[in-house]
């Protein structure tokens, strides 16, 4: 009897614990709160790389966030502004060793150092602009469509004049060589408006919102670490999760 009716108590704690289960909400992980940032405008200027002009006075950094597994514990922050011509975007990071060495655009410039910018103007549409630079001033720009995670990036046609960008690079504490050591890098780079076309709700106007995000890689010392704004998975192409622009 002793046996039975603990046999019996068992499959009843065993029912109540199934029933307890079914009746709970199932516990779903949340996205993390995708950041925005506030763009001002501001009249056009020339870009030296070091991010001197005045205009930048104005701005607060933003810093971007380490991702899982990093090497390096580097710091990264970034600014920018908009005129009614085009993009102003300056990244800066700390650093202990300059390595690139990839010497011509349009190369695979993410397999090194490098800052990445990410611009999603139309949300209407899966296309968007994709720039990396390197610390020995190097550029990738490319136009990216992507459907259901089937994307390949474009690079521009016709690509100089007005619809070139405008780019510089500051090293400080060492040489822009590669293998240096140095201190940190800054990247600044003017995208013109005409670069982005045909890309819809461009130029933005006082109130206009856009989706973007802002990478970064560094690969000192055999070791890989990534940053980003806004939080994604494994790909940086993953622009659903991309933070947004408010333009003021």
């Amino acid at each position: 009897m002793h046996t039975r009716g603990s046999a019996m108590l068992a499959r009843a704690l065993l029912l109540a614990c199934l029933a307890t289960l079914i009746s709970a909400p199932l516990a779903i992980a949340a996205d993390p709160p995708r950041p925005s940032m506030k763009v001002k405008p501001t009249e056009d200027f020339k870009i030296d790389g070091a991010g001197t002009n005045k205009a930048w006075e104005s701005v607060p950094w933003t810093p971007l966030s380490i991702r899982e597994g990093a090497g390096h514990d580097y710091k990264t922050q970034l600014k920018m502004l908009y005129s009614k011509t085009g993009l102003y975007l300056l990244m800066d990071g700390t650093d202990s060793r300059l390595t690139a060495t990839l010497n011509k655009d349009l190369e695979h410039l993410w397999t090194e150092d490098v800052y990445e910018a990410f611009f999603w103007p139309d949300e209407k549409h899966p296309v968007y602009f994709e720039y990396e630079i390197s610390p020995l001033n190097y550029e990738l720009p490319i136009l990216v469509p992507n459907f259901d995670g089937k994307f390949m990036g474009w690079t521009p046609w016709m690509y100089g004049g007005g619809r070139a960008t405008k780019k510089a690079v500051h090293v400080t504490g060492g040489k822009a060589e590669s293998g240096a050591e140095i201190k940190g890098w800054r990247a600044e780079v003017f995208f013109p408006y005409d670069l982005l076309k045909p890309l819809q709700n461009i130029p933005p106007q006082p109130g206009t919102t856009w989706r973007a995000n802002f990478y970064r890689m560094d690969y000192d010392n055999g070791k890989k670490s990534e940053w980003d704004w806004s939080r994604v998975g494994r790909s940086f192409h993953e622009y659903e999760k991309f933070g947004t622009l408010v333009f003021e």
